[in-house]
């Protein structure tokens, strides 16, 4: 996938894994001292998880001055959120930034990125989820473009109780 203005953006690869458990980590350390508490925990995800979505879906990394700079999660299918859906979508999952190492708008920028991933691959739609009670994070995702279409509660997570989200979804083209 080409540069997006000094973001580098690459699949990530085993030797990525560590790296990805301290971004994912970090994130979650920054939501807690916002009083995010509902969101992502330290610690709830390990290598073995980004592992297993980089064998079943895909992971991506963006990099910046050679430091690692963000990533998110592409899946192919999402049952758990979505039910069983024709193979019209990819379901973006777990965007992460570093905000030590990047500029405002890196997210978006990522976010871009992956939707173009989406359309390479022939698929007309973007789906993700947002956890119900993070108005912040729900009103980024409407400003980029995204419309809500549904709420799933009881959504499994890893490491996690369930939780309830509002399902969004991006019409591409």
């Amino acid at each position: 996938m080409p540069s997006t203005t000094g973001l580098r953006v690459r699949p990530a690869a085993e030797a990525d894994l560590a790296a990805l458990v301290r971004l994912r980590d970090a994130a979650a350390r920054r939501l807690l001292a916002r009083g995010v508490t509902g969101q992502w925990q330290p610690g709830e995800l390990d290598e073995d998880h980004f592992r297993r979505v980089m064998e079943h879906g895909e992971v991506w990394l963006a990099e910046a001055g050679g430091r690692l700079a963000g990533a998110w999660e592409l899946w192919w299918e999402d049952e758990d959120a979505w039910g069983p859906q024709p193979p019209v979508a990819g379901y973006v999952h777990r965007l992460m930034v570093d905000r030590t190492a990047t500029a405002p708008g890196t997210g978006r920028l990522l976010l871009d990125a992956a939707e173009r991933r989406v359309a390479e691959a022939g698929r007309s739609r973007v789906r993700l989820d947002c956890l119900a009670s993070n108005a912040q994070l729900n009103a980024y995702y409407l400003a980029a473009g995204y419309r809500v279409v549904g709420h799933k509660a009881g959504k499994p997570q890893p490491g996690g109780a369930p939780k309830s989200f509002t399902l969004m979804e991006k019409q591409l083209g």
